[in-house]
C-alpha cells in the first residue's frame, strides 16, 4: 500500500507534467507518444469509444485468452505447496522448495521483456512459448511416478511461467488499443479476464483429487491449449488487418493523439502481435 501511494505521487500521469524535464524534454516526450498513434491525451470519456470496444474481436479474444491462462494460476498460488509436500517433502521444505519458483517466473518476465524489445512481432509467439510450458508441467506432474521426485519437482518449478504470459498479454493490450477511453475500458476488461481465471482455479483442484489432481491439471492443460489457439488467431486478425492498410496507404496524420482517435479509426495505426 504505501508503494503504491508512493507511485501515485512520484509517477506523472502523462510526460507533460513529469518533474524533472525540460519544457524541450517534456515535448519531445510527448511527441514520442504521438508516433505510437495511442490517442491518449484527449482524457473525456466517450460512450463511442465504448461501443466501439463491446463490438471488437480482438478485445473479447483478449479477454478469454486472459481468463483460460489464468486458470493455471489456481495451482500456483493455492496448492503449489500442497503439491509438492505430496512429493513426500515435509510443509517447510517444501516452502523452501518453493524459492526457485519466484526466481525462474522473475527471471523469465525479464527474458520475455528482453525479446519483445529486441525482435519485432513475438509477443503472441512467446505467449504461445509460455503455455506450451505450462502444458509440459502439468503433463509431468499428472504422469510421472511419484517416486520421480526430481523430474516432479522440476514440473512443479516451470509451472509459474504464466506469470510471464499473462505480462505479454497485458503489453499486447496496451500496444493495441488506441483511444482514452477505449484503452481504459479495455485495460479493466483484461484485469476481470484475469481475476475470473484465478476464482475458477482454485476450484477445479479438490481435496479429494489429491495427490495427483488430475481432473484439476486436466482442465488447466485444456485450457492453456485453447489460450494459445485463441492467440494464433488473434496474430492472424492483427496480420490481416496491418496487410489491409498497408494496401489501402494513407497520407500521415500527426494529430491523432490530440484528437484522440481508436486503433479503428486512425488509418495509420499497426498492431503488433
Amino acid at each position: 500500500m504505501i508503494w503504491g501511494v508512493a507511485l501515485l505521487w512520484v509517477l506523472p500521469g502523462e510526460p507533460i507534467r513529469a518533474r524533472g524535464l525540460s519544457e524541450r524534454e517534456r515535448y519531445l516526450a510527448v511527441a514520442r507518444l504521438r508516433t505510437n498513434n495511442a490517442g491518449i491525451r484527449n482524457t473525456h470519456f466517450k460512450s463511442s469509444q465504448v461501443k466501439e470496444l463491446l463490438v471488437d474481436v480482438k478485445f473479447w479474444l483478449l479477454f478469454w485468452i486472459a481468463t483460460l491462462c489464468m486458470i493455471a494460476n489456481g495451482p500456483i498460488s493455492t496448492f503449489l505447496p500442497i503439491i509438492i509436500n505430496s512429493f513426500g517433502f515435509g510443509p517447510f521444505n517444501s516452502l523452501l522448495l518453493l524459492m526457485p519458483c519466484g526466481f525462474y517466473s522473475g527471471t523469465m518476465c525479464l527474458f520475455f521483456c528482453w525479446c519483445c524489445y529486441k525482435f519485432k512481432n513475438v509477443r503472441s509467439w512467446l505467449f504461445c512459448v509460455a503455455e506450451t510450458i505450462a502444458i509440459l508441467s502439468c503433463l509431468l506432474l499428472v504422469l510421472l511416478p511419484r517416486d520421480k521426485k526430481g523430474p516432479l519437482l522440476f514440473g512443479a518449478i516451470i509451472l509459474p511461467v504464466v506469470g510471464a504470459s499473462y505480462g505479454v498479454l497485458m503489453s499486447i493490450q496496451v500496444a493495441n488499443t488506441a483511444g482514452y477511453t477505449k484503452k481504459s475500458i479495455a485495460s479493466s476488461g483484461l484485469f476481470i479476464g484475469y481475476c475470473v481465471g484465478n476464482f475458477i482455479g482454485p476450484l477445479v483442484f479438490r481435496p479429494q483429487d489429491a495427490p495427483r489432481y488430475i481432473p484439476g491439471f486436466t482442465v488447466v492443460i485444456i485450457t492453456s491449449f485453447i489460450s494459445i489457439v485463441l492467440m494464433v488467431i488473434y496474430r492472424v486478425i492483427c496480420a490481416r488487418d496491418n496487410r489491409k492498410r498497408d494496401e489501402v496507404g494513407a497520407e500521415s496524420f500527426n494529430n491523432a493523439f490530440n484528437d484522440d482517435l481508436t486503433d479503428k479509426t486512425n488509418a495509420q495505426f499497426r498492431y503488433i502481435y
